[in-house]
């Protein structure tokens, strides 16, 4: 290992990491460290058995819950916008050598002591246990809005300026199901502008 360079950057926290990626880029030596044992700092996904290991204490959790390989719990969530900033960001610091994106297959919520699946779709919003009659109505509507939508297109905006309308009012859901949609939406409608 070299003994000088022109940065050391301590944690591999995101913030910590595009520095390091940018410094990087830019011709400096940088050392970057972190005191885990393992890369992400807070916004880390561990495995089933540092999950169990970080909350429970112990070292091993129960076998009838599985391969601990088959677990990826996010720390928090990480969700980024296909074409956002963070993506491009990403790119330029060549991160994404070190990095794999996927799809999300799916969200999920725990209400009244179950797990259900936060609908995505028009046909899912129907079927969902999450909302009553009239909520099922308003998110089916704002799915087939949010397909449908074009920004070079004023047909598909339904009289709604997304630079200027409030989330609230663009999805007019109940306080349930705005729980679920706010954090996607509020992404979506900074993409567009």
């Amino acid at each position: 290992m070299d003994e000088e360079y022109d940065v050391i950057v301590l944690g591999t926290g995101l913030k910590e990491c595009i520095l390091s990626g940018l410094l990087s880029v830019d011709g400096l030596k940088v050392l970057h460290m972190d005191r885990n044992d393992y890369y992400g700092g807070d916004s880390t996904s561990l495995n089933l058995n540092q999950l169990w290991k970080r909350f429970r204490g112990e070292d091993k959790p129960p076998a009838h819950l599985g391969a601990s390989r088959d677990y990826n719990v996010d720390m928090v969530p990480k969700f980024m916008m296909a074409n956002g900033t963070l993506v491009r960001t990403l790119i330029h610091t060549d991160v994404t050598k070190y990095l794999s994106f996927k799809a999300v297959d799916g969200s999920y919520v725990f209400s009244k002591g179950k797990i259900y699946k936060v609908p995505a779709t028009d046909m899912e919003a129907l079927k969902s246990p999450l909302m009553g009659l009239f909520e099922k109505r308003r998110a089916r509507n704002f799915f087939i809005y949010v397909q449908d939508y074009n920004e070079a297109d004023p047909r598909t905006h339904q009289g709604l300026d997304l630079t200027r309308v409030t989330t609230r009012e663009l999805i007019a859901l109940a306080p349930l199901c705005l729980l679920h949609y706010t954090h996607f939406v509020a992404s979506f409608v900074v993409t567009l502008r």
